[in-house]
């Protein structure tokens, strides 16, 4: 049996597995080690499952015998520290004393298992998954810098090789974040596609789960788990789930793209905006039909959102807000815990008129597009000491660019998927985002495959993992 390279994907390694050239013990010891030497340094991981060689050793006997589960049999995989583990305590990334989450398997959780996963260890999230810099985790590209969050260990864990996927959850931009920060694939699937149930909430109404991969086509293939009814999360729907593997292929000629001048363009960093127009160029260059939209309200919208979460947040922890425990919250959670008390109903109001005029703009895009695509965020990684980040025509508050390009996802539902696109001056990854009309996020994984598969960018890695790598 072989041992796949550090950064091998879940298409290369499933076809290994099954046929029994690579074994799951193996990968998992692989994974174990590399999270030994290199996870002190960028602290991706707040704990290990107690049993992974376990449940290495159990799908490389179910394999042997004959009892292959699908493409995620045997395949170590990393799960955010908001979902519930049955095997793991979930913590939300919290210190704070007197909270005791329950020790049971989300539904995401539970859907993985299933299908022959090994979730090897819970990623680090910024506390309640409430901000972009995730601390105490690094960017493994420069460790100076944020891997972005709040899935930040996520991100970095599977940047870094430590794990062949990992799940986040994405409120404001949380997968797309961190996965463009850190050089990943990361796929906010439509709202109700993916069960939350399980995962501790942050807003009702704007949380998103899904994955973080290596490439677009480890994305579809755990999307084709995850995605599926579930009455236990009142936000599901029931929708057929097609195959999403199976319509990677086609290409993009005829592809109808939109480019939200607006808002998503201009207020970048010069290095972002040059990747992206040059990938919007490629796309040209194959046939599909680019056209510039604008769409109004889009300035507003970050008020909105921050209304939405900041409420929900305060009715979330009604009782630590009451008990007096958000006093050991980190300062800048409990600083936006506490304001949530402040949003008034009319605030609320405002805020979901304005949600509900952004979801009629996209419509009217996708009445003439299959497609939108964006920059994901608007710089690279910042550092981690840094308040404020550069983009053209002045300065900017750090929190308020890195969810600036995300946000207008989550208030609309839409599956909007981040991959890179390129490289800045200093060898940060930069994120191109492409967005669909709701549910139709097999469109938006065949144009992030077909970019995918005509560029290398999905094969450079940061340099201190590479020396690590098997």
């Amino acid at each position: 049996m072989s041992v796949a390279p550090a950064f091998g994907t879940i298409a290369a390694m499933a076809t290994e597995i099954r046929d029994g050239r690579l074994s799951p013990v193996a990968l998992a010891e692989q994974m174990l080690t590399r999270i030994t030497k290199l996870d002190p340094v960028l602290h991706s991981f707040i704990c290990l499952a107690p049993d992974v060689l376990e449940q290495a050793r159990q799908a490389e006997a179910e394999i042997q015998t004959g009892r292959w589960r699908g493409p995620l049999h045997g395949i170590p995989i990393g799960i955010k520290d908001n979902y519930l583990t049955a095997d793991m305590p979930t913590t939300a990334g919290s210190t704070a004393p007197g909270l005791a989450f329950p020790r049971l398997d989300s539904a995401a959780a539970g859907r993985l298992r299933a299908a022959g996963v090994i979730l090897i260890g819970k990623t680090r999230t910024h506390e309640f998954a409430w901000g972009t810099t995730t601390p105490p985790t690094r960017n493994p590209w420069n460790t100076a810098c944020i891997p972005g969050g709040s899935s930040g260990g996520s991100g970095a864990a599977v940047a870094a090789g430590l794990c062949v996927a990992a799940m986040g959850s994405d409120t404001g931009g949380s997968i797309r974040i961190p996965a463009s920060l850190c050089g990943t694939v990361g796929l906010k699937p439509s709202f109700g596609r993916v069960s939350r149930a399980g995962i501790i909430p942050h807003s009702w109404s704007l949380d998103h789960a899904g994955p973080l991969t290596r490439s677009v086509a480890d994305s579809a293939i755990l999307l084709g788990v995850l995605a599926g009814h579930d009455p236990a999360d009142p936000g599901s729907r029931d929708i057929p789930v097609p195959d999403y593997t199976a319509l990677l292929q086609g290409g993009v000629r005829g592809l109808r793209i939109a480019v939200v001048r607006n808002h998503f363009f201009g207020r970048n960093q010069p290095a972002v905006e040059t990747a992206v127009e040059r990938a919007i160029g490629w796309f040209a260059a194959q046939g599909a039909n680019v056209h510039d939209v604008t769409m109004p309200d889009l300035e507003y919208g970050l008020g909105a959102i921050f209304a939405i979460e900041l409420a929900s947040s305060a009715a979330y922890h009604d009782a630590s807000l009451r008990a007096g425990r958000v006093a050991a919250f980190s300062d800048d959670v409990r600083t936006l815990v506490r304001l949530g008390r402040l949003v008034t109903g009319a605030d609320l109001l405002k805020a979901e008129q304005l949600r509900t005029r952004l979801m009629e703009g996209f419509r009217r895009i996708f009445d003439a597009a299959d497609v939108i695509i964006t920059p994901t965020e608007p710089v690279t990684a910042p550092r981690t000491d840094q308040a404020e980040v550069a983009v053209a025509g002045g300065r900017e508050s750090a929190l308020a660019a890195t969810w600036r390009l995300t946000y207008p996802f989550n208030l609309a539902g839409l599956p909007a998927l981040t991959l890179p696109c390129g490289f800045d001056g200093d060898d940060l990854p930069i994120g191109l985002q492409i967005a669909a009309r709701p549910f139709d996020e097999a469109t938006v994984l065949r144009a992030a495959h077909a970019y995918e598969t005509a560029h290398d960018w999905k094969d450079r890695h940061p340099p201190l993992a590479v020396e690590d790598s098997a």
